[in-house]
């Protein structure tokens, strides 16, 4: 925390801690201003350059996490690895879209186009500070000591890789052989050969690292999950809710990187789902709504299911009238449609009951004794009898009192 305190050897002297809610604040209102600049460069030199605008959104998302656990954790130091990992995007981004104007357009005759090419690998210290996300949730500390012998091999691997990707951007402009890529990049980094080619290898190894140790981390996370304490699991339900649905959404956006006629539908549901991280990250460490996760998870794979058999039936409909039965497309697609909005309701209750049981029993208990309590009621006579089934049904949901009033008088 900044805190200015008057030094006891020098009076009037000032003393700041970096790790603060006003450094938070600053260096995410320099995110907002970089990404602000990057988009007007974009629509000064070329409008097909914001063609990234999901990417963007999803920078300034984890940077404003990285913002909002800054200021009410500053000690957290994953709200600082998060900012890192959204500035560096950033700078990243707005270089490419420089040097673009500068050697593809201008061929080389702007100024600073140099310092552009240096800072466009931004991306590299930004995927290297990500990869130290998830085993760090979410106070910032290792699980145990024996992840320390990672913890170094990490860093080594990452500083040889981003460092290696500066050395090459740094011999491309030192010997005037600057070749920019149509998305911004240098392409002696993203086809590395001759004196690249170790780097290539090293950037090979680099990723599955990074995949590895958080499938080794929530593994261990997983095994350990019954002796953590009560608000431990939840946070932890938090993250591997976030986690899951950020690689589903990773793995449908490269399935998905041209798609062609219905399935283009899905594209808005991948970009969504990668935001899932950060967010899930943000409510475990803040503990905000912490124990509606339980809801959230059930919600999430209710819909999740609904709409894959929906889209099954839909599909399947389809292809039998087009194929099968002698109806145009139009008609089909129509029918289908209706067919799968027919479905929707009654198939939604059904799987959110089947979830619910499963995942999140709590609320599916008290539905029962609530169900229960009004079957008894319906031809209950005793005052009393009503009154304790009552509190007995209102005890599920773990109110901190419960008491029935009942109004005096002849009635």
């Amino acid at each position: 925390m900044i805190r200015l305190s008057a030094d006891a050897a020098v009076p009037g002297a000032r003393r700041w801690r970096l790790a603060s809610p006003v450094t938070a604040l600053v260096l995410g209102g320099l995110l907002l201003a970089m990404i602000v600049l990057a988009g007007v460069l974009a629509v000064m030199f070329d409008p097909h350059l914001l063609s990234g605008g999901a990417n963007t959104l999803l920078f300034l998302a984890f940077g404003a996490v990285g913002v909002v656990i800054g200021w009410h954790q500053p000690r957290n130091p994953i709200g600082w690895v998060l900012l890192g990992v959204g500035f560096f995007f950033t700078l990243s981004a707005l270089a490419g879209i420089y040097t673009v104007f500068d050697y593809r357009i201008h061929h080389g005759a702007l100024p600073l186009g140099w310092l552009a090419v240096l800072a466009e690998p931004g991306w590299a210290p930004a995927v290297a500070l990500a990869g130290l996300t998830v085993p760090l949730f979410p106070d910032g500390a290792l699980p145990s000591r024996r992840w320390r012998p990672w913890l170094w091999a990490y860093l080594a691997a990452a500083g040889l890789w981003a460092g290696g990707a500066y050395v090459i951007s740094v011999i491309a402009i030192a010997s005037h052989h600057v070749h920019i890529l149509a998305n911004g990049d240098l392409s002696a980094l993203d086809y590395p050969a001759g004196a690249a080619a170790a780097w290539g290898v090293l950037e090979a190894v680099f990723f599955p690292l990074i995949g590895l140790s958080w499938l080794a981390w929530l593994a261990g996370q997983v095994l350990g999950y019954r002796r953590a304490p009560a608000e431990r699991r939840q946070q932890l339900k938090w993250l591997l809710t976030g986690v899951t649905i950020f690689i589903a959404a990773a793995v449908l956006t490269v399935w998905l990187s041209n798609p062609a006629g219905y399935w283009k539908v899905l594209e808005p549901l991948a970009a969504a789902g990668s935001f899932a991280l950060p967010v899930s990250i943000t409510m475990g460490i803040l503990k905000f709504k912490l124990y509606d996760i339980d809801r959230i998870v059930s919600r999430t794979l209710s819909y999740a299911v609904v709409t894959g058999l929906l889209v099954g039936v839909y599909a399947g409909l389809v292809l039998l009238a087009t194929q099968v039965l002698p109806l145009s497309s139009s008609v089909a697609v129509a029918a289908a449609t209706l067919a799968a909005a027919a479905l929707f309701s009654p198939l939604r209750r059904r799987v959110q009951q089947l979830v619910d049981r499963r995942f999140n029993r709590a609320r599916y208990d008290a539905d029962k004794m609530i169900a229960a309590f009004s079957a008894r009621l319906t031809g209950a006579v005793d005052l009393d009898g009503v009154r304790t089934d009552l509190l007995d049904a209102v005890g599920v949901l773990e109110p901190a009192h419960a008491s029935v009033w009942v109004r005096g008088g002849d009635r």
